[in-house]
């Protein structure tokens, strides 16, 4: 099985997570994937596959290192390669029907009738002239988030067990579920797992090495309104639908998503309930700078505050809860994980790109944990909508690159 193959299998899952679940992990056909690659991982002869009850699955590539391969007294370093199985609840991840488009020219692509890919509106497509893309039919995402992860990951084991000549320690890979709701590193058994750093398979596309993510926090905002016929209701009703909207608008129009890049932060409101006596509101929370990660929280509480001043005590509740911080500032003090990262890729070929996510990795809060992660690229572009792609040269890269790491970590240099 190449690459390719291992991918578009699966895809054939749906592993859609889901925000207000309460079970974990959130959606119960997540798990049905990862019975699956528990299998496949075993078949590949990797050792200590193990899945737990709630859908992490660890396993090892055992070393294949000797007493007269040790160029030094020092131990081999246990490094680990990390990704999730979950795809996003922004976009149907069921019934996914990828197609190839092969030796691209840089033209439209039709997925389907009238449904058009275009350079125009997605430059991004333009650095992949020449290569072999996967795209979708555009009416489900494609999963490469982060499931071209996951391929890249066992791709690179099997070559490994099949190339004994290059040389490696223990080497320990993780696939978790719930990433995209931002839950996916709060059951991993980081003593387990039993690493001396890891990196994440959850970048964009090639090149791409992140060390720097923002920090995040969830917000739940809850209006209680009054109910009231509208024919008598001067002077009684409470309509939450208004307040709602008054909510939204007191927080700075600038600051969203659509308004945002770089280093800048943002509010995003993701969803919204509303009749007339309640409401809800879901906000993230994002910013690279803690302080004004801070402030943030700070402000979204003194909004609910003032308008209690208004309507009165009770009437907006706010709920805000971190997600996860920086990574950075674990990564700073162990910059041996990003140099060995940057020496592979240009080993390989790749011009590394440096930059901060916008967004998150479950590496972000494992590094809070004790387990120094960066994140790699894993070649998806355009990920949580039905005009996402990946380069099959993308993903045979990132295989290369993971090789590239573990030979590298056993002290050794083609």
């Amino acid at each position: 099985m190449n690459i390719t193959e291992r991918f578009l299998n699966y895809t054939k899952f749906d592993t859609q997570s889901a925000e207000d679940s309460q079970t974990m992990p959130s959606t119960a056909k997540q798990l049905v994937f990862a019975e699956y690659l528990k299998k496949e991982l075993e078949h590949e002869g990797l050792s200590n596959v193990e899945l737990d009850d709630k859908g992490y699955l660890y396993a090892t590539l055992k070393s294949n290192m000797k007493g007269s391969d040790y160029k030094s007294s020092q131990p081999v370093p246990t490094i680990g390669f990390i990704s999730h199985y979950d795809t996003s609840p922004d976009c149907s991840g069921a019934d996914i029907k990828p197609q190839i488009v092969r030796n691209y020219d840089g033209s439209d692509i039709l997925l389907s009738e009238g449904i058009t890919s275009s350079p125009q509106r997605f430059p991004e497509l333009l650095n992949h002239i020449g290569e072999d893309l996967i795209v979708t039919d555009g009416h489900t995402l494609l999963g490469a988030d982060d499931k071209a992860g996951i391929a890249e990951i066992v791709e690179a084991m099997c070559w490994l067990r099949a190339h004994p000549e290059v040389k490696h320690g223990d080497i320990r890979i993780a696939f978790n579920p719930d990433e995209e709701i931002g839950m996916g590193a709060h059951h991993f058994d980081v003593e387990k797992f039993g690493c001396d750093w890891a990196y994440t398979m959850d970048g964009g596309d090639v090149g791409e090495l992140e060390f720097e993510n923002f920090n995040a926090a969830s917000a739940k905002i809850y209006i209680k309104g009054v109910s009231v016929h509208p024919g008598y209701a001067k002077g009684k009703m409470v309509n939450a639908c208004l307040l709602a909207a008054e909510f939204v608008a007191m927080l700075p129009a600038e600051e969203t998503p659509e308004q945002t890049e770089g280093y800048q932060g943002f509010y995003h409101l993701t969803g919204m309930q509303a009749n007339v006596e309640s409401a809800k509101l879901n906000y993230i929370i994002r910013d690279h700078d803690r302080e004004r990660f801070e402030d943030r929280k700070r402000t979204v509480q003194k909004c609910a505050d003032q308008m209690n001043e208004t309507y009165g005590e009770g009437t907006v509740t706010c709920e805000v809860n971190d997600q996860y911080y920086n990574m950075k500032e674990k990564i700073d003090p162990q910059m041996h994980v990003i140099d060995l990262v940057l020496h592979a890729m240009q080993d390989c070929g790749v011009a590394p790109k440096v930059k901060p996510i916008r967004g998150g990795t479950d590496g972000a809060q494992l590094s809070f944990r004790g387990l120094p992660c960066p994140n790699i690229f894993a070649g998806g572009v355009n990920f949580h909508g039905p005009y996402e792609f990946v380069s099959i040269q993308s993903m045979q890269k990132a295989v290369e690159v993971i090789v590239r790491i573990c030979e590298l970590t056993a002290g050794y240099n083609s």
